[in-house]
C-alpha cells in the first residue's frame, strides 16, 4: 500500500484534512471547569500555522530541538505540529518525570524552547520539575499550563498572521523520543517523518481504519505507543480524537468519546477488570454469562459501563497481559488484541490479527517487518518504523543494531512454525538463585492470576528460591485495612501459588507470595510512564526484607 503523496508526513496530513473536511471536528478537549472545546480541522491548521509564524519570528537555529512537557491535550498535538511546521524537531517529556531526569532531557537534547502544557502537581511531577527548568529557557504556555507568567498559546495566535507551513521531506528528523527508562538514563530515540508515518500505513493493513473512527487519548503522548496508535493514525486517517480531563472524570470522558478503537496497557485493562469484579463477583459473572439470552445482555451492559460498547477493536501492549484476562474481555465480545513494539521502532513490530488472535502471544510480524531469534534467545526485528539511531550516542546505536540492520530488542522470545511470536522475558530480567540456577520471571508472573491481584513481581536474586510480591487493587487493600477477614484471601493466594508452581521446574518454584503495603506508582518510581514495573527499583526497595520473609516459612506473607 503506497503512501498518499498528499499525506507523506503527519504535517501533510493536517493540511490535507483541513482542505478536505475543514468543518469536521478533529479534537475535543474537556477542561477542569466542565467546559468542552471542539477544534475543527481548519481551526487546527490555522492555529498551527500561526504558532509556526511565531516560532519563525524567534530566529531559532534551524532545526532546533523544542520540548513539549504536559499531559495529553489537544494543544499538545497542535504544539507538536507547529514545531514541525516551523522546521524544528519536537522533544516530548513525560509529565511524570522527576526534576532531575527532566533537567537531563532538556540539557541532553539542547532544547531551545519549551512548550509547557497541562500540569497541576497532583498526579504529575510538576512540583519537582518546576525547580529544574533552566531559567534562561524560553517557555510558551499551552492552555491549562501551571505558569501564567509566560507567553501563552492563545494570546500568541490571536495576534499572529499565519505562516506558510514548511512541509518537510520524509527522511528529515521529526522527533527525539526519550525512552521511559526502566533502567538507567533515558536514551534519545531519533525518528524521521517516514518512520512515523510508515506505522500508520502498516497498521491500516491489519486494522482497516477510516475517518469515521473515534479514539480517546490518555496514555502519555511522550511515548511512541500513543504517538503511533493515536496521534499519527488520527492525522493520517482524519478521524475524531478525544481527550480525558482527569482520572476522576475518565469514565465520563470515555462515555463522551464512545471510541471505536481503543488502546490501553495491561495495568489499566486489569483495573477495568477488577472494577467490574467489585460490582459483579466472578462467580456471579460465570453464572449470568452462561445464560442463553440474559448472558448476552449482561455482557453488553458491562461493555456499556466501561464505555467500550462501540469499540470494534482494542489493543493492549507495553507489557504482558495474562491469557485469562485477554480471554475474559473476548468473552465479553471485545476484540482485545495484543501488540508489540518498542520506542526504537515507533511501536511497529508485531500484532495479533482480528479473528486470528492467540492469547499469550503478540501475534505475527507486521507488514514489512522481519524478525528472528538471535543469541541467548533475544528477539531481533527490522521494521519500517526503525529509528535513525540514538541522539548523540553512536556507540549505543552500534551496540543495539546489528550490522545487517536488525534491532536487538532486549526481549527473549520464541517464534513458532506459523510465525507467531511469544515473549518469554527480558534478557536483563534473568536472575540467579543462591543455587546458581537462572530464573526467568515474566512467564511465572503471567501465570499468576487472582481477581484482587493488580500487579505481581517475581524476585529472589541470590536467595534459595524465587518469591513473588503482589500489589492488590485499591479496593481490596482498602477493605483489608478496614478490618476485612484475610483468611479466605490467604487460602486463595496459596492455592494460586500451588497452581503456578505446578508448572515450574524445581529451581523456579516460588517459595511464597508477599502482599505488599506500598503502592507501586509512577510517582514513587516503581512504574514507568507506561505502567511497566521497574523491576530493579522494586527489588532494591524490598531487598533488605527478603531474609526476614524467607525466615517466616509461610506461603503468604503480609506487609500490613
Amino acid at each position: 500500500m503506497a503512501v498518499d503523496p498528499c499525506k507523506q508526513t503527519s504535517l501533510h496530513c493536517l493540511y490535507y484534512w483541513a482542505d478536505e473536511t475543514p468543518d469536521s471536528v478533529y479534537l475535543t478537549q474537556p477542561y477542569p471547569d466542565g467546559r468542552v472545546e471542539d477544534i475543527s480541522w481548519k481551526q487546527a491548521a490555522d492555529q498551527v500555522s500561526c504558532m509556526a509564524a511565531h516560532l519563525n519570528s524567534l530566529n531559532l537555529p534551524e532545526p532546533s530541538n523544542i520540548g513539549i512537557l504536559g499531559k495529553n491535550s489537544a494543544h499538545w498535538v497542535l504544539a507538536d505540529l507547529a514545531i514541525w511546521a516551523a522546521g524544528h524537531v519536537s522533544v516530548p517529556l513525560y509529565p511524570t518525570l522527576n526534576g532531575e531526569t527532566a533537567a537531563y532531557v532538556l540539557e541532553h537534547s539542547e532544547a531551545k524552547l519549551l512548550f509547557l502544557g497541562k500540569l497541576d502537581g497532583t498526579a504529575d511531577g510538576w512540583n519537582d520539575i518546576r525547580n529544574h527548568i533552566p531559567e534562561d529557557l524560553p517557555i510558551i504556555s499551552l492552555p491549562m499550563s501551571p505558569r501564567d507568567d509566560t507567553p501563552g498559546w492563545l494570546e500568541i495566535i490571536a495576534g499572529q498572521t499565519p505562516a506558510e507551513p514548511r512541509l518537510p521531506a520524509s527522511d528529515k528528523l521529526a522527533t527525539i523520543v526519550y525512552t521511559s527508562g526502566s533502567t538507567g538514563r533515558p536514551k534519545g530515540v531519533m525518528h524521521s517523518f517516514r518512520t512515523m508515518i510508515s506505522v500508520a500505513d502498516g497498521l491500516q493493513q491489519l486494522f482497516p481504519v477510516s475517518s469515521d473512527e473515534r479514539m480517546l487519548s490518555y496514555l502519555p503522548l511522550a511515548h511512541v505507543a500513543e504517538r503511533a496508535a493515536v496521534e499519527t493514525q488520527s492525522l493520517c486517517y482524519g478521524f475524531h480524537l478525544y481527550f480525558a480531563n482527569s482520572l476522576e472524570t475518565f469514565q465520563a470522558d470515555l462515555q463522551r468519546a464512545r471510541p471505536t478503537l481503543f488502546f490501553s496497557v495491561p495495568r489499566l485493562w486489569m483495573k477495568f477488570y477488577l472494577g467490574i469484579n467489585a460490582k459483579l463477583p466472578p462467580k456471579k459473572q460465570k453464572l449470568l454469562f452462561n445464560l442463553p439470552i440474559i448472558g448476552g445482555a449482561v455482557k453488553k451492559k458491562v461493555l456499556r459501563q466501561l464505555g467500550l460498547d462501540h469499540c470494534r477493536a482494542a489493543l493492549t501492549g507495553a507489557a504482558p497481559l495474562s491469557a485469562e484476562i485477554v480471554n475474559w474481555y473476548r468473552n465479553l465480545g471485545l476484540e482485545l488484541l495484543e501488540v508489540y513494539g518498542m520506542s526504537e521502532n515507533f511501536g511497529y513490530s508485531h500484532a495479533n490479527r482480528p479473528g486470528q488472535a492467540r492469547a499469550g502471544s503478540v501475534g505475527m510480524a507486521n507488514p514489512g517487518v522481519e524478525h528472528r531469534i538471535g543469541e541467548a534467545g533475544e528477539i531481533q526485528v527490522k521494521s519500517p518504523g526503525q529509528m535513525l539511531g540514538y541522539y548523540k550516542n553512536e556507540e549505543k546505536t552500534r551496540e543495539d543494531v546489528t550490522e545487517d540492520g536488525f534491532l536487538k530488542t532486549g526481549d527473549m522470545g520464541e517464534i513458532d512454525r506459523d510465525g507467531t511470536l511469544r515473549i518469554t522475558g527480558r534478557v536483563k530480567d534473568l536472575f540467579k538463585t543462591s543455587k546458581g540456577k537462572y530464573v526467568v520471571p515474566v512467564p511465572i508472573e503471567s501465570r499468576f492470576s487472582h481477581p484482587w491481584a493488580e500487579v505481581v513481581c517475581v524476585a529472589g536474586a541470590n536467595q534459595p528460591q524465587p518469591c513473588m510480591m503482589i500489589l492488590l487493587s485499591d479496593e481490596a487493600r482498602a477493605e483489608l485495612l478496614a478490618g476485612a477477614d484475610r483468611g479466605v484471601l490467604e487460602q486463595e493466594l496459596a492455592a494460586q501459588l500451588d497452581a503456578v508452581n505446578a508448572g515450574c521446574e524445581a529451581h523456579e518454584k516460588v517459595a511464597f507470595v508477599v502482599v505488599v503495603m506500598e503502592p507501586w506508582t509512577m510517582e514513587n518510581g516503581m512504574l514507568t510512564p507506561t505502567m511497566k514495573i521497574k523491576r530493579n527499583v522494586i527489588e532494591d526497595f524490598y531487598n533488605q526484607q527478603m531474609d526476614g520473609w524467607f525466615s517466616q516459612k509461610k506461603k503468604v506473607v503480609w506487609e500490613f
